[in-house]
């Protein structure tokens, strides 16, 4: 089983809202790799190209991290849950989406909630030197990590996963960002994936209606005029139906833990009052009283709760059934 010394989540008392546990780490937390990555740039089936980073120590055990939105490899928390894993005798591999490099991508379409072949296409590159892997996500790489378990062609070296802020049900997320008090977040985002729309459309004149970039406000109106027909979908609702990892849960086959905080500013009601995960015997949805968005920050220890979560489930024999 999963140590029984291992505890729930218990935030410093200065970061007292979800607010602060949120944007602490994201703002505030610096992280030295253990030793700098190994980039490696593999091929898509489309001539497109994806950025791979590694940490090896010759493991037969593979970690794979994958973030959030408009995040990177280099994010605290990617190189925190790096760190962590790396020193506990794992290779590391964190992966950059298609467009979340520093050069803009080769095709039309950049990253989006649902993208698996994507992940398909790293891990087929990356599971021929490992015996077992285990997946990390965050966030967008949450959702991603999650439907990619619920669909055909798992590789039985797939042994575990582990996901943290997980948009279940990605319509009332993109909902909820609209709201007075994400505004901060959602126009972070909007700022940033306005830039790398302009710099696609720069690299294929006419891809979209350009005019309608500056009203965009809303992450749905992005979605909607931009994400959804640019990945093949034919609005942001179908794309959010179809990407919504709520609905591979059932499928899931390999131990895999979802955790959540009740105080998450991106997550809603339809996601955090819910259990969808109990539909999967192989699906363990914990919600922790605390944490933010991607947070779990700590003023006094090397690693973050959720650092320390996924490792201990990751090296211990599997009990879904653990209670914090």
């Amino acid at each position: 089983m999963m140590n029984q010394n291992f505890k729930n989540y218990e935030a410093p008392k200065l970061l007292f809202t979800g607010h602060l546990q949120t944007i602490y780490p994201a703002l505030l937390r610096k992280i030295q790799l253990i030793k700098p990555y190994i980039h490696e740039r593999i091929s898509t089936s489309d001539a497109d190209f994806l950025d791979l980073f590694w940490l090896k120590q010759k493991s037969n055990q593979l970690v794979i991290i994958s973030h959030g939105m408009e995040g990177n490899a280099n994010r605290a928390y990617i190189k925190g849950m790096a760190n962590i894993h790396y020193n506990h005798g794992f290779d590391v591999l964190a992966w950059n989406y298609r467009g979340c490099s520093t050069q803009i991508n080769n095709t039309k379409k950049m990253y989006h909630l649902g993208a698996t072949e994507d992940f398909m296409c790293v891990l087929s590159h990356a599971s021929r030197n490992y015996d077992q892997i285990y997946l990390v996500g965050f966030s967008l790489g949450a959702n991603l990590t999650l439907k990619f378990l619920g669909e055909p062609g798992v590789p039985n070296k797939v042994k575990k996963a582990c996901v943290f802020a997980a948009p279940l049900d990605l319509k009332s997320v993109s909902i909820n960002l609209s709201t007075t008090k994400n505004y901060l977040y959602e126009l972070r985002f909007i700022n940033s994936l306005k830039k790398k729309a302009t710099a696609k459309y720069k690299q294929f004149p006419g891809l979209f209606d350009l005019k309608k970039l500056p009203k965009i406000k809303t992450i749905y109106e992005f979605d909607n005029i931009l994400t959804a027909p640019l990945s093949g979908f034919k609005d942001a609702e179908d794309y959010y139906t179809k990407c919504s990892s709520k609905h591979f849960l059932n499928h899931i086959q390999i131990p895999t833990f979802i955790i959540n905080a009740l105080n998450d500013p991106f997550l809603t009601p339809e996601i955090l009052n819910i259990h969808p995960a109990n539909q999967s015997k192989s699906v363990c949805y914990h919600i922790t009283k605390e944490g933010g968005h991607i947070g779990y920050p700590s003023f006094n220890t090397t690693y973050y709760w959720s650092e320390q979560f996924a490792l201990n489930f990751f090296k211990n024999n599997i009990d879904l059934n653990f209670k914090l």
